[in-house]
């Protein structure tokens, strides 16, 4: 039994000097490498791992000596910085406040569904299911290529101001809505094969807002795929400036291959003067719907101080790494 509870402790001073080595590094945000920026994305998992192994340490130790001490001083520095990090999303404020619905905002509510369908999911049923369930005005849809979009041409019955701009590179986007898109335009702000949406959106009640509908490049490198290697938050950096220097209200939507507690995108956040709708409400883990383990929030929406949120929440499983994402926004 001694020998056992041996082990046991230095199997959890690994772990544990593990999670503080990880944890100090995911905070050096200017390091360039594509494996110290991942090192952001497990934040809740670091928190707790931590919790876990500075409980099980404290119970299994006997002799407390200046080692021990400072592994556990080094515990409770990273459940501090994790918790730093993501207590806003459980306990802060929303920065994009609430809305009541009635009958005089109903000319002015936008509902959006966000969803990287996965290019090799050969399931549309699924998704199309969510979408009849949700019945959103807007459906910005990711990784389509020319067979997801021939399966999404039921949508434009319901949904006929459309977007599409397919692409077998799993960086194809298409948007379909009911409200009219006008001054539509397709850019490219990362590489040839990425493209982003940008259209101005009219509401029933004839205001319009700005969207922005996007994909960014991952930051892992990949051989069959565009990476983001060399040019982090480029993407994210362009559509925070256009939205700086816009005149309408703005809505930036789409799987930014980052969480959005990251140095990009909390810079991005910060230039466009936006807002993200997950503070004070929670994770909403989009990635990764296979893993229970593996889970963040990379699926996004950020919206200038003109919009408050009526509803937000994560929709269920379409047999894609990712769960859709849906949003709905009042223009006050």
């Amino acid at each position: 039994m001694k020998q056992l509870r041996h082990i046991v402790q230095y199997l959890l001073i690994c772990i544990s000097s593990l999670v503080i080595l990880m944890s100090i590094l995911s905070l050096s945000g200017s390091l360039t490498r594509w494996y110290f920026q991942v090192l952001d994305f497990p934040r809740l998992q670091y928190l707790v791992l931590a919790v876990v192994c500075l409980l099980a340490f404290c119970l299994l130790k006997k002799d407390w000596q200046l080692s021990a001490w400072l592994l556990v001083a080094g515990l409770v520095g990273t459940i501090v910085i994790q918790s730093t990090y993501l207590m806003p999303y459980w306990l802060g404020q929303e920065v994009v406040p609430d809305a009541t619905t009635d009958s005089t905002s109903k000319p002015h509510e936008v509902g959006i569904v966000v969803a990287n369908v996965l290019m090799t999911n050969r399931q549309p049923q699924n998704f199309l299911r969510v979408v009849r369930e949700v019945n959103p005005d807007m459906v910005l849809t990711m990784e389509v290529d020319e067979w997801w979009v021939d399966q999404l041409k039921v949508l434009k019955d319901d949904y006929p101001y459309v977007m599409e701009y397919p692409l077998d590179n799993a960086y194809g986007i298409a948007l379909y809505s009911r409200l009219p898109l006008e001054e539509k335009e397709i850019r490219f702000l990362e590489k040839d094969k990425v493209p982003s949406f940008h259209a101005r959106v009219t509401l029933p009640g004839h205001r319009s807002f700005r969207f922005h509908g996007m994909h960014p490049v991952a930051p892992v490198p990949s051989e069959k795929y565009p990476d983001g290697l060399g040019e982090k938050g480029a993407a994210l950096r362009q559509v925070g400036d256009m939205v700086a220097k816009g005149t309408l209200p703005s809505v930036v939507a789409g799987d930014f291959n980052d969480v959005s507690w990251s140095q990009t995108t909390r810079m991005f956040e910060a230039s466009g003067k936006l807002g993200n709708v997950r503070l004070g409400r929670g994770l909403y883990n989009s990635f990764k719907a296979r893993s229970y383990l593996q889970r963040w929030p990379l699926d996004h929406f950020f919206v200038t101080k003109e919009f408050a949120l009526l509803e937000l929440k994560k929709l269920p499983y379409i047999h894609s790494d990712h769960y859709p994402i849906y949003a709905r926004l009042v223009l006050r």
